[in-house]
């Protein structure tokens, strides 16, 4: 995307960034070998077919979910050591499609581009899914980088409606759109920091369309957030739940954090990546201060590790001995990369960034072959519900792929997105 007008995905970008042969150099500074951690495409590549020749077999011996819906992507690794693959409604199923288009945008490899192209249009019937807030995550990670890089225009459509479908849940009186529809025993209308993250196809539909409707609820949704989701600190709640007739503040809550009042690492990188992408959509400087803040929040946690990559949550009770949390620290890397091109500290954001990519590429990478084909081990979903610990999971590894190509665009003095 283009700086000037950055939320459109109608500009032609520069496709190819290298040949399949590119390795990334990533310059630590001060990550746990003080060295440059070479990073292989081919070699990342490699391990993606791993795993793709076996989400073709678990989808060959099991083809259904639960709910009898066709499984398309793999999403993590079960308790049993078996590969989770997932059908479509799943809130993940935009990751994998998305992890083949950065391939392709990396390498420029066909191959790439024609599964990227395969596992996207799988995907089409979900942008009338509007059970919960994640139809950002399933449409704008496939469809989105689909339409960006390949400028195919029956992606259009198919993100219209999804940004329908997201407002449809929207409240005038609460100002924000409503994350789930579980736990109505407790919560009215449960609004998670995680949703920050859907606005960016909002921004992108009043574009594309003319409408400022999908704008203007985003940026209402953004501005509800960051009144009500944040501390004193810039440290971020999980959920807050709304009174639906007055839109009152009920209850402040986690479903996936250590405590009400902790620091869930992952609900950290959302707010962070969503808010530096909601400055970028509107140039209002509330929203890049509000950025800045939840950085320095972060990268100047005394109980962030010195490889930046956090614990799952920065106040579980067992640090140093808790789990870490890959997958945050890919949203992170992806997210100060852009930031560092609105601030003037930019320099240091991008110094952080490659510092984490470093520890990523260095420490929590797979070893060749091994587990399933992801790429990265060793993030954790949701310890509090005991779900997804310590494991691969597809959107650590999106995110990684994503902060790889914008590192990559910056050494190249090619706007971040």
């Amino acid at each position: 995307m283009n700086q000037e007008k950055s939320i459109s995905l109608k500009r032609k970008p520069s496709v190819i960034i290298s040949s399949i042969m590119l390795s990334l150099f990533i310059f630590s500074c001060g990550g746990p070998s003080g060295n440059s951690t070479k990073i292989d495409i081919e070699e990342i590549g490699q391990q993606l077919l791993v795993l793709d020749d076996n989400v073709q077999k678990e989808i060959a011996k099991s083809p259904l979910d639960a709910r009898g819906e066709e499984k398309i992507v793999p999403r993590t690794i079960n308790d049993d050591g078996s590969l989770r693959v997932v059908a479509g409604h799943d809130w993940t199923s935009g990751f994998y499609p998305g992890i083949m288009w950065y391939m392709y945008e990396l390498t420029g490899d066909p191959e790439w581009k024609g599964k990227a192209v395969r596992y996207t249009s799988k995907l089409t019937k979900e942008m009338y899914n509007g059970s919960n807030h994640d139809v950002g995550f399933r449409m704008y990670c496939s469809f989105g980088n689909g339409l960006r890089l390949i400028e195919d225009e029956i992606y259009v459509p198919v993100l219209v409606q999804s940004a329908k479908t997201l407002i449809a849940r929207y409240s005038e009186t609460v100002r924000s759109i409503k994350s789930w529809d579980f736990n109505e025993e407790v919560w009215q209308f449960p609004v998670i920091v995680d949703n920050m993250m859907n606005l960016e196809l909002l921004f992108w539909a009043s574009e594309e369309t003319g409408d400022p409707i999908y704008r203007d609820i985003a940026i209402q949704h953004a501005l509800t957030t960051k009144k009500n989701h944040y501390r004193s600190d810039y440290s971020s709640v999980h959920v807050v739940d709304y009174d639906t007739i007055t839109g009152a503040v009920r209850q402040k809550n986690t479903h996936q954090g250590y405590a009400d009042e902790s620091s869930w690492a992952r609900g950290q990188a959302w707010g962070l990546y969503g808010f530096t992408m909601t400055y970028r959509c509107t140039k209002d400087k509330q929203f890049l201060e509000q950025a800045e803040k939840i950085a320095g929040f972060l990268l100047n946690h005394p109980r962030l590790p010195e490889d930046l990559v956090p614990y799952w949550d920065f106040d579980a009770p067992g640090i140093p001995n808790e789990e870490r949390d890959v997958s945050a620290a890919a949203i992170i890397a992806s997210a100060l990369y852009e930031l560092s091109t609105y601030t003037e500290n930019g320099g240091e954001l991008k110094e952080k960034a490659d510092q984490i990519l470093e520890s990523l590429g260095s420490v929590y990478a797979s070893p060749a072959g091994e587990n399933y084909g992801f790429i990265l081990a060793h993030s954790v979903g949701n310890k509090h519900g005991n779900s997804e610990v310590d494991v691969p999971l597809n959107y650590a590894d999106y995110y990684f792929l994503e902060a790889l190509v914008r590192q990559e665009r910056l050494a190249n003095n090619k706007p971040v997105v």
